[in-house]
């Protein structure tokens, strides 16, 4: 063999492996990606019901959840109370309308069964709820308290992710969180959209 046939299958052999080192590179971020969107998907869905929880404890109680604890206990217990409203129109001699507005208490329903029903959620696990998918076990941060905006107090609330698996979302102390809510505005979007 002559030194032109060594170096050839030399340069092959190291093109092969370069090319190789070159897809593994591309295809491991390609994977890492998939898993950060599959892993924020499961993030997102869990903070669209926390909010929901979060809306009904507010409606029944005037203010936000600021634990967890608080707020499970109210999805154990809690009820959603099923209230009809009808509207009757009189209209007067002088052409005018008269509005009858009439609220009648049906009944309630749990708000386990209302908000987390398994149709809707089949493999849902109320224990589990408050953990972040993807994280180790670590809990979502919960805030609740009261803001003044012209001269009105408001109810906030904000639900974030403690430890961001994406890198983009970790920047700045983890400024870019998913999180539902606002501590400063009356928002109840999550910052994914």
């Amino acid at each position: 063999m002559n030194l032109s046939k060594v170096l050839s299958l030399v340069f092959l052999v190291v093109a092969i492996g370069l090319g190789y080192l070159l897809w593994k590179g591309v295809d491991d971020v390609v994977e890492e990606e998939k898993k950060i969107a599959l892993t924020e998907a499961a993030i997102i869905e869990k903070l669209q019901m926390l909010r929901d929880a979060e809306l009904a404890y507010q409606a029944s109680n005037g203010k936000y959840a600021s634990s967890w604890d608080s707020l499970k206990m109210f999805i154990q217990t809690g009820r959603i109370w099923l209230i009809q409203r009808t509207e009757t129109t009189k209209l007067l001699e002088y052409g005018k309308e008269e509005i009858t507005v009439e609220f009648d208490t049906l009944g309630s329903v749990p708000v386990i069964d209302s908000l987390f029903n398994e149709r809707k959620y089949p493999d849902f696990n109320l224990e589990t709820l408050a953990v972040v998918p993807g994280s180790g076990g670590k809990q979502f941060e919960f805030f609740a308290d009261k803001v003044e905006r012209n001269s009105y107090e408001i109810s906030v609330f904000e639900i974030r992710d403690p430890a961001p698996i994406n890198p983009k979302r970790r920047m700045n102390n983890n400024e870019k969180a998913l999180k539902v809510g606002s501590r400063t505005d009356a928002s109840t979007e999550g910052n994914w959209k």
